[in-house]
């Protein structure tokens, strides 16, 4: 599909309500960039662009103008099924990369059959100093390394991030509040231990104590970590 007759589909599309709600959700965005486009939309038109084959172009056509155009490029990328064509797009993509929503609703599906690749690519998304990169790479371990693939390297990992920026921080407490969902006995020592910096450590308790997959006698006692 061409770019025109893309941009064309997608403000056949819009929202102006959602579009308004979106502006105040997603304060990094340039409000301008802002088609209005629901996420439901958006996939399937990924979809159906994916099922075509006729994506290269759109993928190759970086910085994208509109915040729309992002979110498709991340469910387009999401949708690839060769690994090696998956990384080397996403790869070329995450610099560009400039808002939590396009960061979090990115999730190839090839990843889970490529863990061993997915991990080392997380492992250089990490130490990267782009904001939404280290966001992609930290979520990508809760969601692919927390259950049977655990290893307690992988929080140790997380811990040692250090950072400024808010949406990198927040994904970290995220994480670690995740983990102790799943992992409670082994995450533990982090909070005790006083690992990470102190408000995502706060922060990590709080998101736990919200969450209803941690027992109440857990969150009393996470309660008392607090710092």
């Amino acid at each position: 599909m061409k770019k025109e007759n893309l941009l064309k589909k997608m403000f056949s599309l819009q929202d102006l309500k959602y579009r308004d709600m979106q502006k105040k959700i997603i304060p990094t965005v340039n409000p301008d960039s802002v088609i209005g486009v629901r996420t439901p939309d958006l996939r399937a038109l990924a979809k159906e662009i994916l099922k075509a084959g006729e994506y290269s172009d759109f993928l190759e056509d970086l910085p994208h103008k509109y915040f729309e155009e992002n979110q498709l490029h991340a469910f387009i990328i999401s949708g690839i099924k060769d690994i090696k064509e998956c990384m080397e797009d996403l790869e070329r993509f995450l610099p560009y990369v400039d808002n939590w929503a396009t960061c979090d609703q990115m999730s190839p599906k090839v990843f889970k059959k490529h863990k061993e690749v997915l991990l080392s690519h997380i492992k250089e998304w990490i130490k990267s100093d782009k904001t939404y990169t280290i966001r992609f790479g930290v979520g990508m371990l809760m969601e692919h390394f927390l259950d049977d693939d655990f290893d307690i390297v992988y929080p140790e990992m997380v811990a040692k991030i250090r950072s400024e920026e808010y949406y990198v921080n927040m994904m970290i407490a995220w994480y670690f509040a995740t983990a102790l969902a799943k992992q409670y006995e082994s995450i533990l020592p982090f909070i005790e231990e006083k690992k990470l910096d102190t408000w995502t450590h706060n922060k990590a308790i709080q998101k736990s104590i919200e969450s209803f997959r941690i027992k109440d006698e857990q969150k009393k006692y996470l309660k008392t970590l607090k710092r």
